[in-house]
């Protein structure tokens, strides 16, 4: 969870877990690495963004982080002219990855459908707004 999300006692337990159950620290290392990158995205202007990753790039490739910071570290150089777009457009691939999810479910749900017709009111359901006079033979009971 986001650090301003955490209320101070859940904060206070997050901590207390981690010195109990993390005692190399590399939990507590990767959960800050995250947060520098969700603060990458708090950074209104492109400029101040790219020095942002640059700096989290070569922060996170020294060889005393944990090899998942290392590899986040390696995901953010091979992001980066993608997420310093993402500063000039604000756009989204979300509402992409919601119809591809959306796809995924509905060929899940259908697994093992012979006839075409039930696989479409299948999909139709799923996709959420019934419209039952696409459906016309199908009517709610």
């Amino acid at each position: 969870m986001a650090k301003q999300r955490l209320s101070e006692d859940a904060e206070a337990k997050m901590v207390g877990l981690l010195k109990a159950g993390d005692p190399k620290g590399e939990v507590a290392t990767s959960w800050h690495a995250k947060e520098a990158v969700r603060e990458l995205y708090a950074h209104a202007d492109e400029a101040t963004a790219a020095q942002w990753i640059d700096q989290l790039i070569i922060d996170m490739a020294y060889r005393d982080q944990p090899i998942e910071v290392r590899s986040l570290g390696r995901t953010l150089k091979n992001w980066r002219n993608e997420i310093i777009a993402w500063h000039r457009s604000h756009a989204s691939n979300g509402p992409t990855e919601a119809v591809n999810n959306l796809v995924k479910r509905v060929k899940r749900a259908a697994f093992g459908f012979r006839s075409f017709r039930s696989f479409r009111v299948r999909a139709l359901l799923y996709a959420g707004k019934r419209n039952w006079s696409l459906l016309e033979t199908v009517m709610p009971r």
